[in-house]
């Protein structure tokens, strides 16, 4: 099913509260030393579940929505002046 997860394997998380993230997921999913994960519960309504999201994902997805923002009040102010 390509529309479900994939599954890399499990972590055990150590003393520090460390875990390590499998060698085919970091491949997958192109993580590499140093990049920055947020990590998050979700989606909504399921808080026992993690997400590990790359810091530059979220980074991309503010800037398209910062634009959309900014084209939509563009609009908005055309329309008042009408």
């Amino acid at each position: 099913m390509k529309d479900s997860p994939e599954v890399y394997g499990t972590v055990t998380v150590g003393q520090r509260g460390q875990i390590v993230i499998p060698m085919k997921a970091r491949k997958a999913l192109k993580i590499k030393q140093g990049d920055q994960l947020i990590v998050m519960s979700g989606p909504p309504g399921k808080s026992d579940i993690i997400s590990f999201v790359p810091a530059r994902r979220i980074s991309e997805f503010l800037k398209h929505f910062e634009d959309k923002v900014t084209a939509l009040k563009k609009e908005l102010s055309k329309q008042q002046k009408i």
